[in-house]
């Protein structure tokens, strides 16, 4: 059963404005979005403030992002649109980066720019897109474009507030744009960056709520990202904890494309750096969930807890040993393409898990549904706002398109495939709450029926029936064609 939602205002039309909101309006709520990296499913249940925040919500379980890689993902993610839309496909070269989508101007429409019209607070901490730096260099040139009018670091537009690393892997020894000015961070236990953008974005939620000022907060780690920096506090946490044994885990699928067909059994010392690897993960998302439970203590002393929803998510998942593949991403296996979307606050159903297919494009929608803010009929996703009552709408989306350019070869991606961690070629997939289905550019297919095969070991492409494989094809070639909200939406099959 639904829970009783709290007024909000209705979603605003594509066209048209809004007037300013304030802080305490409980149509127009306050808005904190955490986003990780490289979080997988299977790290949550480490994390007691995300799993409270399951039971305070609405989590979607079949939330599917664009591209199992961090800058295509996070470029839907700010734009609303799909990689083939955007332009961007990989971290960074002619087809990606920071530097890319900065020349493609995608930056001057986001969800930023839309909720600062309208009147909100923005803020933007940790890390925005590959490529970028601080200092506002590019490719090791400092372009104009990219400064403050006084020659320092470069913030996009839409932000009130940039705190913002480059470099921030390593949780230490970075450089953070604060508001155009470049401070380093050093080796102290005070340094660790998630605390450091933790404590940004307290401050940040305390003086808007002092100016009565709605607001929007995007915090976004480093963590769980590789080298797995946890925090010096969390570095003992966990002793003995392995990797999930899935029945994927060391198992090929049955007929695997050319670039995993190959792969041989995991080897006792692969297994070891899993086990290893896994637990540094583990521990690395305890500073994470420690801030998200500051920023919501931060709320309520700010006395606007009830009128701010939370979200907490990450922009792509990752495998560890499934299908017999060292650690990475930029599958389109559920390891690595359903990652966790969990939302709470006003109007938002309490302990509710929704199957209907999301994706990372609806979340600039969703937002500015939320803030009453107009979205662009360029925006390929669509607001959850109808589902976050707890209610099934009639009509909804049947897939998620996921697209990847590859293999990925470039020396300077801190996302370069270690050996024999999974390196596909270029494909699109359509994601079901039923089915995976792959296409490859070279005509290789992979379909899984996830109801009878969750762990993704029968590629039964093959062996479909005629007409199922036509009208997969067409719903594919239909999403991967598709531009703006009106035609992505009749694609999706709804």
């Amino acid at each position: 059963m639904a829970a009783v939602l709290l007024p909000l205002v209705a979603a605003a039309a594509c066209t048209g404005g809004a007037s300013a909101p304030s802080a305490s309006d409980p149509g127009r709520p306050n808005i904190v979005f955490v986003l990780t990296d490289d979080l997988a499913i299977n790290l949550v249940q480490y994390m007691p403030h995300v799993r409270a925040l399951e039971h305070a919500g609405v989590s979607f379980t079949n939330y599917t992002v664009t591209d199992s890689l961090c800058c295509p993902s996070r470029s839907s993610i700010f734009t609303g649109r799909f990689p083939h839309d955007t332009g961007v496909f990989t971290n960074g070269g002619d087809e990606g980066g920071f530097n890319l989508f900065h020349t493609k101007g995608e930056e001057s429409d986001t969800f930023a720019t839309s909720l600062q019209r309208a009147g909100y607070r923005t803020a933007m901490m940790g890390k925005y897109l590959n490529g970028y730096e601080p200092a506002g260099k590019v490719a090791g040139k400092k372009r104009d474009a990219q400064q403050s009018p006084t020659g320092a670091g470069f913030v996009p537009p839409g932000w009130d507030e940039w705190d913002v690393a480059g470099n921030g892997y390593g949780e230490f020894n970075y450089d953070l744009n604060e508001n155009h000015a470049v401070k380093h961070y050093g080796k102290s236990d005070t340094d660790y960056l998630t605390d450091v953008v933790s404590g940004k974005a307290s401050a940040f939620i305390t003086a808007s709520a002092s100016a009565h000022e709605p607001f929007l907060v995007e915090v976004a780690t480093f963590a769980p990202h590789g080298p797995y920096t946890p925090a010096p506090r969390d570095a003992g946490a966990f002793p003995g904890l392995t990797a999930p044994r899935t029945p994927a885990f060391d198992t090929l699928p049955s007929d695997p494309p050319a670039w995993l067909a190959g792969r041989q059994p995991l080897t006792q010392k692969e297994m070891q750096t899993i086990d290893t690897d896994f637990r540094k993960r583990a521990q690395a998302v305890q500073a994470v969930d420690t801030m998200i439970g500051d920023l919501q203590a931060t709320l309520d002393k700010a006395g606007v807890a009830k009128n701010t929803v939370v979200v907490f998510s990450s922009d792509n998942g990752y495998h560890m040993g499934e299908h017999r593949l060292n650690p990475g991403k930029m599958t389109a296996f559920d390891t690595d393409v359903n990652v966790p979307l969990v939302m709470a606050g006003p109007g938002i159903a309490a302990g509710v898990k929704l199957d209907e297919p999301a994706e990372n494009i609806d979340l600039r929608p969703t937002f500015e549904s939320l803030a009453g803010a107009a979205t662009p009929a360029t925006v390929d996703g669509r607001s959850l706002r109808p589902l976050l009552g707890g209610d099934r709408p009639a009509s909804w989306r049947q897939v998620a398109l996921v697209e990847h350019h590859g293999p990925d070869n470039d020396a300077a991606d801190p996302d370069l495939p270690a050996p024999n961690s999974g390196n596909p070629t270029t494909y699109s997939a359509i994601r079901s709450a039923d089915y995976t289905y792959v296409e490859y550019a070279g005509g290789t297919k992979e379909y899984y029926d996830r109801t009878k095969d969750p762990d993704e070991l029968h590629n039964t492409a093959t062996t479909l029936p005629a007409d199922t494989q036509s009208k997969l094809h067409a719903t594919l070639q239909a999403m991967v064609a598709c531009q703006g909200q009106d035609s992505c939406w009749s694609a999706a099959g709804r």
